[in-house]
């Protein structure tokens, strides 16, 4: 992928992380570590990409898989996927209406957006509908207990999520839950936390907050930060950073 098109194409609103911006390399690639973890899902499959966002993710999706859809309601981020990876077929519509036909799809991917939408419940049932029988559902999403321990602060989330409630959202929607898992640091990040004295997170979010000038040491962890730093494993879920579901229509 390209580092400079995210820069020229979209803006960066908030609501999604863009390749190819320094101050966004740390979300960057927290998000591209999951990706990078449900690849071999995606293998020879057919995977719609609901809420593609920039498209980076669908585009990593289609080099495994055997074709991607990647949808989204931003007219302007629909236009860029189409434009940046030609790979990728791009259409915009509402994820509570699917534009695929009924279990047509292999795999649904879903990361960090379920946050973002307000009926959770509609949108799960679409996936269950498009989903071929054994087909899976991709999900990343940011925990609540860590993200927003005292209550929602992203103006752009709707609803974030536990573990426990985003099991129970799984299987209600009629989705057998294979994997709840969590995606946290790993030993170079913690490492370079010991060595800050601090949250890497919080000490982002505060300066963007106060509004001031990142520190050059600040700026060159962040830059350093690769998807590799990140880990996904099966316990503690509930101390984790972001949700990752796998989700199983009968």
């Amino acid at each position: 992928m390209s580092a400079d098109h995210a820069l020229v194409s979209l803006p960066l609103t908030g609501e999604r992380t863009l390749p190819g911006i320094a101050r966004e390399n740390y979300w960057f690639r927290r998000h591209e570590a999951a990706y990078l973890a449900l690849l071999p899902h995606c293998r020879g499959a057919r995977v719609l990409d609901a809420g593609c966002g920039e498209g980076y993710g669908a585009a990593m999706l289609a080099s495994v898989a055997e074709v991607v859809v990647a949808v989204d309601l931003d007219a302007p981020a629909v236009a860029h996927v189409g434009r940046a990876y030609p790979g990728v077929g791009a259409v915009r519509a509402e994820l509570t209406t699917l534009p695929v036909a009924t279990a047509s799809v292999d795999v649904v991917a879903n990361l960090q957006v379920i946050e973002h939408l307000w009926d959770q419940t509609a949108f799960l049932a679409e996936c269950r509908r498009v989903l071929r029988p054994g087909g899976l559902l991709l999900l990343t999403t940011p925990n609540r207990l860590t993200f927003s321990p005292d209550g929602t602060t992203n103006p752009f989330h709707t609803r974030e999520l536990d573990p426990a409630e985003l099991a129970e959202l799984l299987s209600d929607a009629g989705l057998v839950v294979d994997r709840l898992a969590g995606l946290r640091h790993g030993p170079a990040l913690h490492e370079r936390e010991r060595r800050r004295g601090g949250s890497l997170i919080e000490e982002q979010i505060r300066l963007a907050v106060e509004g001031r000038d990142w520190p050059a040491e600040l700026a060159a962890e962040v830059d350093a930060v690769r998807a590799e730093d990140f880990v996904i494993t099966d316990t503690d879920v509930d101390t984790s950073l972001d949700l990752v579901a796998v989700g199983r229509r009968p």
